[in-house]
């Protein structure tokens, strides 16, 4: 059985730097691993899409729409934006953080409100402000850390089994803080 994970945000969120641990404990487990990256405008902020498809043989990287198991959204627009890709049970993970995208920014459009609270009447979702939890921990860069934990609650892989692959993907000066963000969410 093939497992579908989405991971949404904007350029310099780390969706590929969590698309590249998703990966690698995928393939560690000795699954068949196909990833794929869409950049919209990323290095201007734009949308980023990254899908991990693995499981005892995957075809194709992309994960079509009402297919996916999980989805990580680093911000809620994000959130929204994708979510139609879930399945009728999977899980939405989603990063409370807000980050105006250009047409909103120039008043050419409005962020739109309460985003949370409409996709919870539509899909299961666990929330969190990762980037006040990774402030607390010294580093808001961590913040897509903090997600993939909570993420992971959701995946078959033991807790052990996250933090050597995130001691193996992540630069070795940061492994500390990535191993602590990553059980912040994964004990929140």
């Amino acid at each position: 059985m093939t497992k579908n994970i989405m991971i949404v945000g904007v350029g310099g969120q780390g969706t590929l730097l969590t698309s590249r641990i998703l990966g690698g404990i995928t393939q560690d487990a000795g699954y068949d691993v196909k990833l794929s990256e869409v950049h919209g405008m990323a290095q201007r902020g734009g949308s980023v899409v990254t899908f991990v498809r693995y499981g005892e043989q995957v075809a194709e990287p992309i994960v079509e729409e009402g297919q996916a198991d999980v989805l990580i959204a680093f911000e809620q627009l994000e959130a929204l934006r994708y979510a139609h890709f879930l399945k009728k049970d999977g899980v939405l993970i989603v990063n409370e953080q807000r980050i105006e995208p250009i047409t909103v920014v120039t008043g050419a459009a409005q962020y739109p409100e309460n985003i949370l609270e409409g996709l919870a009447q539509k899909h299961t979702v666990y929330q969190m402000d990762a980037m006040a939890e990774a402030k607390k921990l010294g580093n808001s860069k961590v913040f897509n850390i903090i997600i993939l934990g909570m993420a992971a609650k959701h995946m078959d892989f033991s807790e052990e089994a996250w933090l050597n692959v995130i001691e193996k993907t992540v630069p070795p000066k940061t492994v500390e803080i990535n191993q602590k963000a990553f059980l912040t969410g994964y004990n929140s």
